[in-house]
């Protein structure tokens, strides 16, 4: 099993220069202002016009509402440091690098959108 995830944005090309100049994904295929597929390694993130989505979708924001609640983006990387870094130089702002209590070290940032990202190790140091 594989997930992709797909992301209903406001302005597709404000999300898209932050995947790739954050957490450095890749375009896979054209960009498009409707629908872009973004990789790093096996993680996929299709961004999406949120314009697209018809009146009734469940996915449509309400006034008032954030979009992604309850939702927690994790991206596990090989380098965690090393995605810290390229991070930091982004401008992006971002948490520290921390050590968790469960062992892993992380940093979170949340993405144009109000989207959540938590980039972490993969293994305990």
């Amino acid at each position: 099993m594989q997930l992709t995830l797909e992301l209903f944005v406001e302005t597709t090309e404000k999300s898209l220069h932050f995947y790739q100049r954050v957490p450095g994904f890749e375009v896979q295929g054209s960009a498009s202002v409707e629908y872009t597929m973004l990789k790093n390694g096996d993680a996929v993130i299709a961004i999406n016009s949120r314009s697209a989505l018809s009146s009734d979708h469940p996915l449509r924001i309400e006034i008032g509402e954030r979009v992604g609640l309850g939702v927690e983006i994790v991206l596990k990387v090989a380098d965690v440091e090393d995605a810290y870094r390229t991070a930091k130089k982004s401008g992006w702002p971002v948490s520290g690098l921390a050590l968790q209590p469960w062992g892993l070290r992380d940093f979170r940032l949340v993405d144009p959108d109000g989207y959540y990202v938590r980039v972490t190790s993969h293994h305990t140091s």
